[in-house]
């Protein structure tokens, strides 16, 4: 129990960053000023390792997460963006949280590509069960979206979390450790096209029938900022 109480924490904290942001994003921005507000957002709250990923983008270009050394780009007025922010809290676990931001109402095939994402993080749940193969919910997972007109994944897309950034299970066709009780497991799903790109990640403790409720508490919504 003092474990999950200490991943709740970073989920809690991650959750805090999430609503300072929904202040500090302003257009003439550039990408690494928001990594920046972030960075000391989570470090103010106890965090001492940050993995952060921003990208922004005008509608109809794909806003796929982006490393520190591609965050030069200028946030302009009805933008889309993307952000990450994956690091450790106070006791030192790790969880991350994506949502995406829009500046202005975002376009609909955003709007869908998300609401997509989300989906595919809830079907991936319900296959998350204590003895599964986590490559046969990859499989289920690529299915899905599939079906739904978008690219399977090709990276690693769930995995568990803990001291470390990426811990096993690892979501992939051959990992060979199964779900078990207990686990803090991050799941972020990708829709994405030629033209959109949409993610939602949040953090689950696998119980003894599944997963239990969701330690982030930000709404998985597009964050619409005026």
């Amino acid at each position: 129990k003092e474990e999950v109480d200490l991943i709740k924490a970073t989920a809690a904290l991650q959750d805090e960053t999430i609503k300072d942001m929904r202040e500090k994003i302003k257009p003439g921005m550039r990408d690494f000023e928001v990594y920046n507000e972030v960075c000391y957002s989570v470090a103010m709250r106890g965090s001492e390792q940050q993995l952060i990923l921003v990208c922004s983008a005008p509608k109809g270009v794909p806003a796929s997460f982006q490393g520190r050394h591609f965050q030069n780009r200028v946030i302009r007025e009805g933008d889309q963006i993307s952000l990450l922010i994956e690091v450790n809290g106070p006791g030192g676990f790790y969880t991350e949280i994506a949502r995406m931001f829009s500046l202005g109402q975002p376009s609909q095939e955003l709007v869908d590509a998300f609401s997509y994402s989300v989906e595919a993080q809830e079907h991936s749940l319900r296959l998350a069960k204590p003895g599964t193969s986590p490559g046969e919910i990859l499989a289920a997972n690529n299915e899905f979206l599939g079906r739904k007109g978008y690219k399977p994944e090709l990276r690693l897309y769930a995995h568990g979390q803990g001291h470390d950034l990426v811990e096993r299970p690892l979501f992939l066709e051959d990992e060979t450790m199964t779900l078990k009780e207990g686990m803090n497991i991050t799941l972020h799903p990708t829709a994405a096209t030629d033209t959109v790109w949409a993610n939602v990640c949040d953090n689950y403790v696998i119980g003894p029938e599944g997963p239990g409720e969701c330690l982030h508490r930000t709404p998985k919504d597009i964050i619409i900022l005026s």
